[in-house]
């Protein structure tokens, strides 16, 4: 399968509200529980190699972001029944095991998706404190296969210019990954969402 790129959607955007399952604790998470805190939303995946080759990195990134005050939630949308791996039960599995640092949520009917036109994973999703997007980029350079180690170079520096109150980064190269895996989709579960325009 050919990696997918994620989508272009305008900075500013107004990202909708949401409220999702955890797996793992069985409590649910919305963006309304971080009010007036910037947020990372990120759709991720347990089974992808462009996931799983950030997965430490990506965690390491969430401890040492919380305490500046930096909300990460990360979401699984793909249809388990499309890709094996992708249950509710073998997400709450992986968050146990990577002992992630963040909420791993749950979008079963695929919604919360695509409301944020999301494409692949991992989609990043870097919202201000009013949960408008500032940065819609790629983790790092790293690739599977490609010899780069994951830092996650590019976010980090984004998040550090919206802490430090500076403009969006004007260069923000889009992610790849595996594509999110739609219910009515093709064998692969490949089919493009409905776009979003700027709120």
């Amino acid at each position: 399968m050919p990696q997918t790129l994620s989508n272009d959607i305008t900075l500013g955007w107004q990202a909708p509200a949401f409220r999702l399952p955890e797996p793992l604790t069985g409590r649910e998470v919305g963006l309304a529980d971080y009010a007036g805190q910037p947020v990372l939303v990120a759709f991720i995946s347990n089974v992808c190699p462009s996931v799983k080759l950030i997965d430490e990195a990506f965690n390491q990134f969430a401890r040492d972001y919380a305490a500046r005050g930096v909300q990460v939630i990360a979401i699984n949308a793909n249809a388990p029944e499309v890709k094996d791996g992708e249950s509710a039960q073998e997400t709450a599995r992986v968050a146990r095991e990577l002992n992630y640092a963040f909420p791993y949520l749950r979008d079963e009917d695929q919604t919360v998706a695509e409301s944020f036109d999301a494409a692949c994973t991992p989609d990043l999703f870097l919202l201000d404190a009013q949960h408008r997007l500032y940065y819609h980029g790629q983790f790092d350079d790293a690739r599977p296969k490609n010899g780069i180690a994951p830092t996650g170079a590019d976010l980090r520096n984004a998040v550090d210019a919206l802490l430090a109150g500076r403009p969006a980064p004007a260069q923000q190269k889009q992610s790849i990954g595996c594509n999110i895996k739609w219910r009515g989709g093709d064998d692969h579960g490949v089919r493009q969402p409905a776009a979003r325009a700027a709120a």
